[in-house]
């Protein structure tokens, strides 16, 4: 499936259409050190406070460490904390590094991600590790990360930053999210959007 071709502007999201993830992989790796009911406070679709604190940086990864250790069932440790709350980030394949690299000389292209500390400064190290090459300022204009910049989506206000920051129009953008609420708030914009259902590629539309 090709993309329309009136689009001037690509904000892709990262954790789902760009990184593999797998949300059950934490979900597991806190049952094993006592959080029975991860699920709960955290999926794809819906989170509890803490979480969304954690990812607009309200909240420090201490603080967000602490609070969990609070519901487990035994000693933990902040790495423990870490290795569970990381499970869920897997591998980015090299074909999609290099549709990014292909398409950016097209496109103005963005990256906009719901993330946090924690989970940032593990994937931009392995990242590092596996391409040699910092992939979010060579193959992006820019990269917004919520934690950073104290916004997530599916608000209205993260969208308009992006845009305004980067003299960016609604109608030449498009939003790619495998998160239907997140591409819900881009459509009330008016930013045109590709849902990116489980078993779907990016690939699929370049």
């Amino acid at each position: 499936m090709q993309i329309q071709t009136n689009f001037k502007n690509i904000i892709f999201d990262f954790g789902g259409v760009i990184l593999n993830i797998d949300y059950n992989r934490s979900v597991e790796a806190f049952k094993k050190i006592g959080l029975i009911h991860f699920e709960k406070y955290y999926s794809q679709a819906e989170q509890k406070e803490l979480f969304d604190n954690l990812e607009t940086g309200y909240i420090s990864p201490q603080d967000f460490r602490n609070e969990l250790k609070r519901h487990l069932d035994g000693t933990y440790t902040d790495a423990d904390i870490d290795k569970a709350w990381n499970a869920m980030l897997l591998d980015l394949p090299e074909e999609r590094v290099q549709l990014l690299d292909s398409i950016k000389s097209k496109y103005r292209t963005f990256l906009l991600s719901n993330t946090n500390k924690i989970h940032h400064t593990a994937f931009s190290s392995s990242l590092k590790k596996k391409f040699n090459r910092d992939i979010f300022s060579e193959l992006f204009e820019k990269a917004y990360f919520s934690h950073e910049i104290s916004m997530r989506k599916p608000n209205a206000e993260i969208f308009e930053l992006v845009l305004n920051e980067n003299g960016l129009k609604k109608e030449e953008t498009l939003f790619i999210d495998d998160s239907i609420q997140h591409i819900e708030g881009a459509n009330k914009l008016g930013i045109q959007t590709i849902f990116l259902k489980k078993g779907e590629s990016i690939l699929s539309y370049f």
